[in-house]
């Protein structure tokens, strides 16, 4: 659960620091005074994306920390250990600077916004005030039962498979509309592939074959140094050699006499042994050196024509490896494609691996849709929808689809009696709030991640509905650490605790602050959100009996 979250210079908060409970907990106040601002900090902490704009007017950057307990032997905990983080807890840190640019860690180390949001999925889920409105969408209702499922992967190999068996599809089709041009192609691309097959180029022996051609080109010089070396060292009447053993014989006898001539007499026996080790690796390197202009020449043919299929093909010598392998795949499409028979096989076998994994992800999408109908519908009755229906239809597509073999849309009833008609064309935005609040609840029941944040999804409803939901909360909080932004003293008075979300202006800057409300603070606010500006003591007693009651 989310134990601690700071922010400094984000929006209008300059600088808090809170401490949160396990429960349900309410978080309260005028509109614009920062509620929903919290959960914004919490999603960029999770990984949301950021600019610039989030900083505090005059502010040269934005940070945001969240700490979290990690149970041992959790997703996360798994997850941390098999990244390379520390697992005794979580800290997650997001720092926005004024260009935009944004640094993540885990724990102290270096994140990225993808590590963030896989952390984060582990962590908290977060529906926000909008989220009603992306319900209205084919693609967010499938989305949402595939996660309701556990079929996200699923679904992903699905889309996988069918482009794969589309591209065979497409690679066939255009096969039989232009032989002629892929024929030329194939021509152009076979004499291509078959001279740098023979090259054979390698990057390492292309290495070795530069150091032995200059070795070999220069091969007279080498051996002319090598001699005139050998002919000053030791060959030659004034060698080097001759005159270091004339030295060593007439200092060796005379340090019987001065100790001090020791030292010089070892050095130059050094030097002497030195010298002999030189002399025998010169003569050994001569004797190895040979004028080879047979081998340079074929060493230089080699070059030259390495580098003439670098200049082809406008690339470096050490691309020419990835420049065969390109125009091997392409050759290989081509002479499939030439091949419509093969080529259908191909594809064949692609549509046969795309329609069992479909449909392995249609039967998990039946169940489950079927299971989420019977919740959402029981929702609904609780939520002042007596009767009202909710259905997931699964529409067949013949050839299917990158989603699947069928469309999934949300079916609604909201009285009894009526057709269930999409959920886009749902008569009031009221009944919408009630089953988009429904089917929330019930996907996060489902869910994995501890704490379960809800930033005014109660907009559209009231009264005894309102307390339902606050109800319905409470009793999500015993299981998940709840944390809900709202307006409504019936969802408030439900809470476990509460705060209260202030704004205060100095010196022209808007700040935002939390106060941790009392019992006595609670009956003083869920008085405000009753009675408006003027509370009057019917209204306190009012907001006491809505927070004595269980």
């Amino acid at each position: 659960m989310l134990r601690r979250l700071f922010i400094r210079d984000f929006v209008i908060v300059d600088r808090l620091e809170l401490e949160f409970q396990a429960g349900f907990g309410a978080l309260t106040g005028e509109t614009g005074a920062g509620k929903s601002i919290l959960v914004d900090a919490l999603s960029l902490a999770l990984g949301e994306r950021a600019d610039a704009t989030v900083l505090r007017p005059g502010a040269e950057r934005a940070e945001i920390a969240a700490e979290f307990d990690v149970a041992a032997g959790s997703g996360l905990d798994t997850w941390l250990r098999a990244n390379d983080f520390d697992a005794d807890a979580v800290l997650l840190r997001r720092v926005i600077d004024a260009g935009g640019r944004s640094r993540a860690t885990i724990n102290g180390s270096p994140a990225t916004l993808t590590q963030l949001r896989q952390a984060g999925e582990f962590l908290a889920d977060i529906h926000g005030q909008h989220a009603y409105h992306a319900l209205l969408r084919a693609d967010a209702q499938r989305a949402l039962l595939d996660s309701q499922i556990g079929a996200v992967a699923l679904a992903a190999e699905v889309a996988e498979k069918f482009r794969a068996w589309r591209y065979l599809r497409d690679a066939r089709e255009r096969a039989e509309l232009d032989v002629s041009a892929m024929a030329r192609e194939k021509e152009m691309l076979d004499w291509q592939v078959k001279e740098l097959r023979t090259l054979a180029f390698e990057p390492a022996r292309w290495s070795e074959d530069n150091q032995e051609q200059r070795r070999l080109a220069h091969a007279a010089s080498l051996l002319d140094g090598a001699t005139a070396a050998l002919t000053i060292l030791d060959e030659s009447d004034t060698a080097v050699s001759t005159q270091l053993d004339q030295a060593l014989a007439q200092l060796r006898p005379l340090t019987d006499y001065d100790g001090a001539l020791t030292e010089p007499a070892e050095l130059l026996e050094a030097a002497r042994i030195q010298l002999g080790e030189a002399t025998h690796a010169l003569s050994r390197y001569r004797e190895r050196l040979e004028l080879e202009p047979a081998r340079l020449a074929e060493l230089e043919a080699r070059i030259e024509a390495v580098m003439g299929a670098a200049r082809k093909h406008r690339v470096t010598p050490d691309e020419l490896p990835d420049v065969f392998a390109r125009l091997e795949s392409r050759l290989e499409e081509l002479t499939l494609a030439a091949d419509p028979a093969a080529l259908a096989e191909k594809e064949k076998a692609a549509h046969a691996a795309y329609a069992k994994v479909a449909q392995r992800l249609s039967v998990s999408r039946r169940k489950g849709a079927a299971e989420l109908s019977v919740a959402v519908s029981a929702g609904m009755q609780q939520l002042a929808m007596a009767g009202g229906q909710f259905e997931i239809a699964l529409d067949a597509l013949p050839e299917g689809a990158a989603h699947g073999l069928e469309d999934v849309s949300f079916l609604v009833a909201a009285n009894p009696g009526q057709p269930l008609r999409p959920l886009a064309k749902v008569a009031s935005g009221g009944e919408l709030s009630r089953i988009g609040l429904a089917i929330q609840v019930i996907a996060s029941c489902a869910g994995v991640a501890p704490t379960l944040t809800f930033d005014e999804v109660d907009v559209g409803i009231g009264g005894g509905v309102a307390e339902i939901v606050g109800q319905m909360l409470r009793q999500l909080g015993r299981e998940r650490q709840v944390l809900c932004v709202t307006h409504l003293p019936q969802v408030a008075a439900q809470a476990d605790w509460q705060w209260s979300i202030a704004k205060d202006s100095a010196d022209g800057l808007t700040r935002s602050r939390v106060c941790v409300l009392d019992t006595e603070g609670r009956v003083e606010e869920v008085a405000r959100m009753l009675g408006g500006v003027k509370i009057t003591d019917t209204t306190r007693r009012h907001a006491r009996e809505m927070l004595a009651q269980e």
